[in-house]
């Protein structure tokens, strides 16, 4: 049973958070607890793109970017597993350089520290060096950068459909059991 912090930030790709939380919301066998964390530039910008504020309709643990006061604030929490969705350049910056002056780049330090799970979900691109030395540091400290590239031998259709060959990558980054398209098998 996975203990899982879903953080949203302030990055273009909403659409990858709120695949990725009604995927997890479809398996609720395989989790024990699921937290989320938003920035206030996230509910803006899935405002923007999502024409919504379906964020507030989910049935989850929601947590103000301030509130350290939240479990998985400390190790002790044993939240297993952390996916930043979309991750900001910023933020993978603040986490890179061991900031942690808000929930989620705390949040992402107790992960690292605690040798569990942070999958970064990059969605900025091009990449300056800044951004390459940022990623290069997370990873070597024990995250997963995944950029939210999709794949296309899915024959995806649909935006959604699209967006689900990253949201499922990263569900499997994170030890879920899932039903998705695998290289070489038929749809």
């Amino acid at each position: 049973m996975h203990k899982i912090v879903l953080a949203i930030t302030g990055a273009s790709g909403s659409i990858y958070a709120k695949i990725i939380l009604e995927k997890l919301l479809k398996i609720p066998a395989q989790w024990e607890d699921i937290a989320v964390v938003m920035t206030e530039n996230a509910r803006l910008v899935w405002q923007t793109e999502l024409q919504n504020k379906d964020y507030e309709q989910y049935p989850v643990n929601f947590y103000a970017n301030q509130d350290f006061m939240a479990p998985f604030a400390s190790g002790s929490g044993q939240y297993d597993t952390m996916i930043i969705a979309p991750c900001s350049m910023g933020m993978l910056g603040r986490i890179a350089g061991g900031g942690s002056s808000d929930l989620i780049s705390r949040a992402a330090d107790v992960v690292l520290k605690e040798r569990r799970k942070l999958i970064c979900v990059i969605r900025d691109t091009p990449y300056n060096l800044i951004h390459i030395r940022n990623m290069e540091t997370v990873t070597l400290a024990g995250g997963i950068i995944c950029p939210a590239t999709p794949s296309f031998y899915s024959k995806p259709a649909t935006i959604e459909e699209l967006v689900s060959t990253v949201a499922d990558r990263v569900l499997d980054l994170a030890g879920f059991d899932i039903n998705a398209f695998r290289w070489g098998s038929s749809k």
